[in-house]
């Protein structure tokens, strides 16, 4: 399947783009963040993070479709 995702902040930083098109075999947001962790080199922990598929919150469990958007949120800093 594919899948478009979105990256913010220093994830973006790190993979040096603020989305990509993958084609995966993996059907959670978990385990296609273990991917991209792989792809990019990213070290923040899910437990890190926040998760959302077609614009909605959802848990590292939560099965994708093919066509669906996935936005991983780091934490950020603000002053």
């Amino acid at each position: 399947m594919s899948v478009k995702i979105l990256y913010f902040a220093s994830l973006a930083d790190r993979a040096g783009c603020i989305e990509e098109s993958v084609d995966t075999q993996s059907t959670t947001a978990k385990s296609i963040y273990e991917e991209a962790c792989l792809r990019h080199g990213f070290t923040f922990g899910i437990d890190k993070l926040r998760v959302a598929v077609n614009g909605a919150f959802v848990g590292w469990e939560f099965v994708v479709n093919d066509g669906d958007e996935i936005v991983f949120i780091p934490p950020v800093s603000g002053g």
